[in-house]
């Protein structure tokens, strides 16, 4: 058993990686400070003595240091961010402070209390729009292009001389989006409230034609489990995702499909991208994960489906 700590715990990954912790026998403290978790997410842990849920701000250091201090933590899966890239194009601050501000704690905090061992979660986002590359984890030249991608970005640059300074064992997943049971937001999400609100009409940002890969949250809980308990030295990095990829429009028709509507008349807003800092489409080079012995359990489009499958709608 292992005391862990789970930042943005009560989050749409970090509740499922709480449970996936706890099921395979360990104690976990899950601390957010609802800014996007939801307590509902981890009310079925609430009975385990093993768990406990923080409400704090991770950017407190010094109420991060005492909090593991307190647990003795062997571990962290550091997951607290901004999630919501729409929002942070109109505020850049909130990933200054809720992206790389809550990394900066998380390193400071370990180095005071002598904790070794972290997950990151990054994203494609820090390779900013390389729409004609086969992206790799060591491909020079990154440049986000959204306020989001950058503060991941930035992170990254921290916990590589926070590892070298302290000896460190980190493990890096760079990750595109993300679906599944207790989805908040996001294009499935924004489809079903939009449809939900006029069933005949769907606007629908860009021109569709936005291709991205779909990853279930599942599927990258477990690989987030198996992986970070292998033993590494420094900084190691993973892209993770499927091979192949899902049009906005394929979404719109599925979730219209789920929803039992026939004749919905999308209106697409024009371009090819959502909003200012979206990357419309891009192509990663999953050779190294798969050369570990990884797979997915969902392709893009099983991904959306199974969670339009797990959604109450």
């Amino acid at each position: 058993m292992e005391n862990i700590l789970v930042t943005g715990g009560a989050g749409f990954i970090g509740s499922h990686l709480v449970g996936k912790l706890l099921k395979e026998g360990n104690k976990v403290i899950a601390a957010d400070n609802f800014t996007l978790g939801r307590r509902e997410n981890v009310a079925a842990y609430a009975g385990s003595p093993d768990f406990e849920l923080a409400e704090l701000d991770v950017q407190n250091i010094d109420t991060l240091e005492a909090l593991m201090e307190k647990h003795r933590i062997d571990r962290v899966y550091h997951l607290a961010a901004n999630s919501d890239i729409q929002q942070s194009a109109k505020d850049p601050m909130i990933d200054y402070r809720n992206t790389f501000n809550t990394t900066c704690s998380v390193l400071e905090a370990m180095r005071r209390t002598g904790c070794k061992k972290l997950f990151f979660a990054s994203t494609s986002a820090v390779y900013g729009e390389k729409t004609d590359a086969n992206i790799t984890e060591n491909m020079g030249g990154l440049a986000p292009i959204s306020y989001y991608g950058g503060a991941k970005l930035a992170s990254e640059a921290f916990i590589s001389s926070y590892t070298h300074m302290n000896d460190f064992e980190v493990l890096i997943f760079r990750f595109p989006n993300v679906i599944g049971p207790n989805l908040t937001h996001g294009v499935i999400f924004d489809f079903i409230r939009k449809l939900q609100a006029d069933p005949e009409v769907l606007t629908i940002l860009g021109d569709g034609t936005q291709c991205k890969p779909y990853l279930y949250v599942l599927d990258l809980v477990d690989a987030i489990y198996s992986y970070s308990m292998k033993d590494r030295k420094g900084v190691e990095i993973f892209n993770i995702g499927v091979e192949n990829a899902t049009t906005v429009k394929e979404i719109a028709d599925m979730v219209c499909e789920r929803l039992g509507l026939k004749n919905v008349r999308y209106r697409y807003t024009g371009g090819n991208i959502g909003w200012k800092g979206d990357v419309p489409r891009f192509q990663y080079d999953l050779s190294k994960i798969k050369a570990s012995g990884w797979k997915p359990g969902h392709d893009s489009n099983g991904s959306v489906r199974a969670t339009l499958d797990a959604l109450d709608i």
